[in-house]
């Protein structure tokens, strides 16, 4: 994963909150997977993947959505940490739980937004792979100037630590050790169970 360098409130019950699904639907004939709670993030991890997800997230927020939960299915090889994280944030601080589904590979950045999932509702396919490791980091200029970048090597490195203990349960020797080593680290959907990556893996055949 490279990197580029709480909105938290229960949902309150009001005139907005009669909305029901298909004065939401009724703007389209056919409904979409977004309007039924539901986004598709298939792609690398940026800001231009990870802002529609935002704001799908935000809308159903913000218009009172009926809908108990919203859905979030993965399948990326990963990109930017701090796009990642932008998105993690909004999902946390959803007052509508979000709800993760793993499925092909879910690696690096994706891994770290599919671990942000509501916690018991993180669902990985048996096919999935898993890519967890350590972030890369590119930068060039003048000594001084390389010098002081190392400030936010050591942050993002703290946030990634943080968010892998909260998410997994796992002490931060333990994340050292078994995610986060030297070496990138391959995954099946039981073995990342068993770390604690996800919390359920769903039998397809």
């Amino acid at each position: 994963m490279t990197t580029k360098k709480k909105m938290k409130s229960k949902k309150e019950k009001g005139p907005q909150a009669d909305v029901s699904l298909s004065a939401i639907l009724s703007a389209d004939a056919e409904p979409t997977l977004e309007k039924m709670g539901v986004y598709l993030l298939m792609s690398d991890i940026n800001s231009d993947t990870v802002r529609p997800v935002i704001e799908w997230i935000l809308k159903n927020n913000f218009i009172r959505s009926p809908i108990d939960n919203l859905t979030l299915i993965i399948n990326s090889g990963g990109g930017s940490v701090t796009d990642a994280f932008a998105l993690i944030d909004v999902m946390k601080g959803s007052a509508i739980p979000v709800h993760t589904i793993g499925l092909g590979e879910i690696s690096s950045a994706a891994l770290m937004i599919f671990m942000a999932g509501q916690a018991g509702e993180r669902m990985m396919t048996p096919n999935a792979s898993v890519l967890s490791h350590q972030y890369s980091w590119g930068r060039y200029g003048k000594e001084h100037e390389l010098v002081s970048s190392t400030r936010g090597i050591d942050l993002t490195s703290e946030m990634i630590l943080t968010h892998y203990k909260k998410c997994t349960g796992m002490t931060e020797k333990k994340i050292r050790e078994v995610l986060l080593p030297p070496q990138d680290i391959w995954l099946n959907s039981k073995e990342a169970k068993k770390h604690g990556l996800c919390d359920k893996v769903k039998e397809m055949y």
